[in-house]
This record gives C-alpha cells, sequence and structure tokens, in this order.
C-alpha cells in the first residue's frame, strides 16, 4: 500500500530546514513574498494576520502547498496581550522560534498637524512599541544556538513623504531600536537588523496619499526605472536570516532599486 507524501521544499541549498519562522503580516506583500520564499526554503511557517480571513486562508494554502508547516496566528499588534497570546500560540505549536520578521505595520496618514492625538498614539502602538513588545517575546524563545530579528521598514524613515509623518517617525525609530537590540542580543546569539525599501508595489502603497504621484516620480529616479516588488524585498530578508549574514549586526540594508542615490 502506498501512502502519499508531501512535496518536498527546495531552494538555495533548503537555507531553512526546520527552522521556525514567525513573519507578522505574512499572508499579504512583502510579508506573503517572504512567506512563500522560507516555505521554498524548508521553514516551518507562523503566519500573523488580522482583519483578512480570505487572505490568509489563501496564503496558507499556498505555503501548504509548498510542502511547509504554517499555522495561521491571529494578533492586534496594537494591542499588548494580543501579542502574548500570538506568540503563546507560535510556542504552543513549535515549542520555539528561530526567525522573527516584523513586517506589520499601521498607520494614520494626513498632514503632520493636523492628526489627532489619538492616531498619533494608535500609529506608535501598532508600530515601534509592537516592534519592541514583540523582540521581547521573540528573544524568550530563541532557545537555539542562533536566532534572527528582520524589521521591514520603509523609504519615509529618512524621506519626506506627504502626510506620511507618523509612519516614517516610528520606522526611522525601529532602526534605531534595531541598533539597540542589536547590541544587547548579540551575545546571546540574536542578531536584530533591518530591511528598508523604496517604494514597493503593494496594498499598503496604494493607500498612501498621492500614491500615484510617488510611484511616478520613483519609477522616473530608479535607475532599473521600475517600483520594488516583494520578491526583492524578499530576497534580502531570507539572506539576513540566513548563515550568509553571520557579520551583519544591527544594521539597516537599503533596498530601493537606487531610488535614494539621487
Amino acid at each position: 500500500m502506498q501512502t502519499e507524501t508531501k512535496p518536498k521544499a527546495s531552494g538555495i541549498g533548503a537555507r531553512f530546514t526546520d527552522k521556525v519562522v514567525l513573519i507578522t503580516g505574512g499572508t499579504r506583500g512583502i510579508g506573503r513574498a517572504v512567506a512563500l520564499k522560507m516555505a521554498a526554503e524548508g521553514a516551518k511557517l507562523a503566519l500573523g494576520f488580522f482583519k483578512s480571513r480570505q487572505k490568509a486562508k489563501e496564503t496558507e494554502t499556498e505555503v501548504k502547498a509548498l510542502g511547509a508547516e504554517c499555522v495561521m496566528v491571529r494578533g492586534n499588534l496594537a494591542n499588548p496581550e494580543s501579542i502574548q497570546k500570538m506568540f503563546g500560540e507560535v510556542q504552543e505549536a513549535y515549542g520555539r522560534l528561530d526567525i522573527f520578521v516584523a513586517n506589520a505595520a499601521m498607520a494614520m496618514f494626513g498632514p503632520t498637524l493636523e492628526m489627532s492625538l489619538e492616531d498619533w498614539k494608535l500609529t506608535l502602538d501598532a508600530n515601534i512599541t509592537s516592534f519592541y513588545l514583540c523582540s521581547k517575546e521573540a528573544a524568550k524563545m530563541m532557545t537555539g544556538p542562533k536566532g534572527r530579528i528582520i524589521a521591514l521598514t520603509s523609504y519615509g524613515s529618512k524621506r519626506y513623504i506627504p502626510g506620511y509623518a507618523a509612519m516614517g517617525t516610528n520606522k526611522a525609530a525601529i532602526e534605531a531600536l534595531v541598533r539597540y537590540l542589536a547590541v544587547d542580543l548579540a551575545p546571546k546569539g540574536i542578531l536584530v537588523n533591518a530591511v528598508n525599501g523604496g517604494p514597493v508595489d503593494t496594498d499598503s502603497l496604494r493607500i498612501i496619499p498621492g500614491n500615484e504621484e510617488i510611484v511616478a516620480e520613483s519609477v522616473k529616479r530608479t535607475p532599473a526605472g521600475r517600483i520594488g516588488q516583494p520578491e526583492d524585498l524578499a530576497n534580502v530578508v531570507a539572506f539576513l536570516a540566513s548563515e550568509e549574514a553571520n557579520w551583519i549586526v544591527g544594521q539597516t540594508i537599503i533596498a530601493d532599486g537606487g531610488v535614494s542615490l539621487y
């Protein structure tokens, strides 16, 4: 009697075989691209999502079709209790964590001095505060010899984007926190870095005020003549999560096709 076998994960040496990876915002855009890349290279995935159960289900199906184990963990990153619950579910499913990719983001957009205090605080809670709390939980669960924490930041951390003050400020703060976490966690074998992409073709880009102008200007200024794709950033995240990046500590890698050179 024959037994059905799952397809084996394959890729560049299957760099993440049996590595447990949690990706917040792991079912859409850059997070989804990271999930698919790591699934193809042997990772065991926990994919964080908040609102869209349908999109979460679709991504889960794609990941499992690559032969990877996968659990879905719903979490509101603006809520500390929800963050603890999310990490608890990963602990229950896998018993540890090897790689944490902080990809999810939430922001309110508008003129800098017209934003309400409530919207400002919500953006803080959902971004820099959540990254701080998630990193604390992730570090507790990284019991192996090597761990990785990788944050996704953005173009607005360094340059002005109309209506992007709250998010840009938070992304800059995340890059600063990456440096501090890197120093504190490196002795424990946990490497912390960030990836800063220019405009990337995702749903998140399309909700930024004036996104069409941003895209047009970026295409004009980028040497490659296009905006970024989620896979462009996923490749850099995967590199930082791999053994090849052992000597990269506390850095923000800019992967923007050269748009920031002008």
